[in-house]
């Protein structure tokens, strides 16, 4: 399979933001991150940003769609929101630090 090429500026794009969260952070053990990612990113684009930025290795990437909660906001219903994200298994040896940032 080949490697997908992407700009620095896509990378930056498809990495919004880790999520720090208990259920996150307990994927640590496991040697896997997660991030907020765009709706239209890729597996392969998502790969290839976490690469290019952090240089590790990553062996595999799993993605879910989370979707907006109905909410109400001054009395009237509103909508939040779909959020996409990115949980990112990386190889033995490799990590990335989350809390000190880029």
């Amino acid at each position: 399979m080949s490697k997908l090429v992407i700009s620095k500026e896509r990378m930056y794009d498809v990495v919004r933001a880790p999520v720090i969260t208990e259920k996150a952070t307990m994927g640590s053990e496991f040697r896997q991150v997660t991030f907020k990612v765009p709706l239209d990113a890729t597996k392969s684009e998502i790969k290839a940003a976490v690469e290019g930025i952090f240089g590790v290795k990553v062996t595999a990437v799993n993605t879910l769609i989370a979707k907006g909660k109905v909410k109400r906001f001054r009395g009237r219903p509103g909508v939040r929101s779909d959020v996409k994200k990115a949980v990112v298994t990386l190889a033995e040896g490799h990590s990335i630090d989350v809390t000190t940032g880029v």
